[in-house]
């Protein structure tokens, strides 16, 4: 038996404030890493973005994932999730979600720069990504490579 809902209002009255980072690691054949490189950054990121509120973050990684490269993933695991404490920021928590390997022949497709605020996108090998990205979204990217995996849940289930 369930136990039953808490409809204490105090929970909602001011709820936390932490953004939401979900991000997708792909890899190709070869097993390099797809990055964008957006124009708002000094180096390279995986693809992603913020969840909107109420979007299940699957869903969220998922979208940015389409919007930035024109890949279509159905993301079933999280491989890495990192905290990060507020600082000149808001606290931050980025979920690295498994996006799987595309054939290498797969077309990788960035909008203009002026609607995405991307330079582009391309593969790199995983011995070039600290020369590619900040040492904290390296340090991400190789404990998401690590192959450890956690399933997404919504409500205790497996989302569709």
């Amino acid at each position: 038996m369930n136990p039953p809902p808490v409809h204490d209002p105090r929970l909602l009255a001011k709820p936390p404030i932490c953004r939401l980072g979900c991000l997708v690691l792909v890899r190709n054949q070869r097993g390099d890493v797809l990055l964008v490189d957006p124009d708002y950054l000094d180096g390279m990121i995986l693809p992603g973005g913020p969840g909107k509120a109420n979007e299940p973050p699957h869903r969220a990684a998922a979208r940015h994932l389409h919007a930035q490269t024109g890949i279509i993933a159905r993301l079933t695991h999280v491989t890495a999730l990192d905290y990060n404490p507020a600082d000149r920021n808001l606290e931050r928590l980025a979920l690295v979600f498994d996006g799987g390997t595309v054939r290498d022949e797969h077309p990788v497709t960035v909008p203009p720069q002026h609607r995405s605020r991307l330079h582009g996108a391309r593969f790199v090998p995983v011995r070039e990504l600290p020369r590619h990205m900040a040492p904290s979204q390296a340090a991400r990217v190789t404990e998401a490579l690590a192959g450890r995996t956690l399933p997404i849940l919504q409500h205790g289930q497996r989302p569709d």
